[in-house]
């Protein structure tokens, strides 16, 4: 059997950021510009994850964490009146100009500066990992009707392929969750109920290198760093995977869709 080529130094396994305190704060603020690049080469989310997680009757929702739109354009085409709220002015620029319709205002998942039991359904997507999960859910709580559904939404590269797995690495796509988890919620949420779409977004190897300039790691670290992420996904994509520039490829996405009921 051919052994593997050596990986470039740098390249090592990662686990991804420990979202606690501090460290949370500050993986957080590297969004706060690049709104236009993050429109650009983040895939959507599937149809099927909302048709799953609207509630039967629901005509107001609020998106929160909503970032340039990507979940709350499903929202809107549903019919429902959306509010988007996301820290990030230059986020919420991008949102504008796509969703015209969308009323968006800047605030947090602790503190949305929201009516009180104004919303049938809030949805936070690729974004509960940046909140306090306590503060966040008495704080969605107080925004929803009684019994009104909260729902989390994560993509996240499907490990469970080979070249998709050691490629993760590569990123340092630290959203990869294991099999056993469940997204922390506080006591005003009951019935933790979820929901698994497998689907593939067509990219360009160009395209893979620009989605790892989109995380947080990317984001917040040195110079140095950054230069070695880019050379290992070079290295890897078009040496040792032999792909060429402006290859097309089918890159393996899991939605983990989760939602839950409030208690009141």
């Amino acid at each position: 059997m051919r052994s593997e080529p050596k990986m470039p130094s740098g390249l090592k396994r990662h686990s991804g950021p420990k979202l606690q305190g501090v460290r949370r704060q500050e993986l957080g603020q590297s969004f706060q510009d690049g709104g236009a690049h993050y429109e650009r080469v983040r895939p959507g989310y599937p149809q099927e994850s909302a048709d799953w997680l609207i509630p039967a009757g629901a005509r107001d929702a609020a998106d929160v964490g909503a970032g340039t739109g990507k979940f709350t354009a499903l929202l809107a085409a549903r019919g429902l009146h959306v509010v988007a709220v996301d820290p990030s002015a230059d986020m919420l620029e991008q949102l504008r100009r796509t969703l015209p319709d969308v009323t968006a205002v800047e605030g947090t998942a602790e503190r949305t500066g929201l009516e009180p039991e104004r919303f049938d359904l809030v949805t936070v997507a690729q974004a509960w990992h940046w909140c306090d999960p306590q503060l966040a859910s008495a704080e969605i709580a107080r925004i929803l009707r009684p019994h009104g559904v909260l729902g989390l939404i994560w993509n996240q590269l499907d490990t469970a392929v080979p070249w998709v797995h050691r490629l993760s690495r590569i990123m340092h796509a630290g959203d990869v969750h294991k099999p056993h988890f469940r997204p922390p919620l506080g006591p005003e949420f009951t019935g933790l109920e979820s929901h698994l779409t497998r689907w593939e977004d067509a990219v360009t190897t160009e395209d893979i290198q620009e989605l790892a300039k989109s995380r947080s790691y990317y984001l917040a670290a040195s110079p140095a760093t950054r230069a070695k992420v880019s050379a290992n996904l070079d290295w890897y994509l078009h040496e040792h995977l032999g792909h060429a520039p402006g290859d097309l490829l089918q890159l393996p996405y899991l939605t983990q869709t989760w939602r839950s009921f409030k208690t009141v």
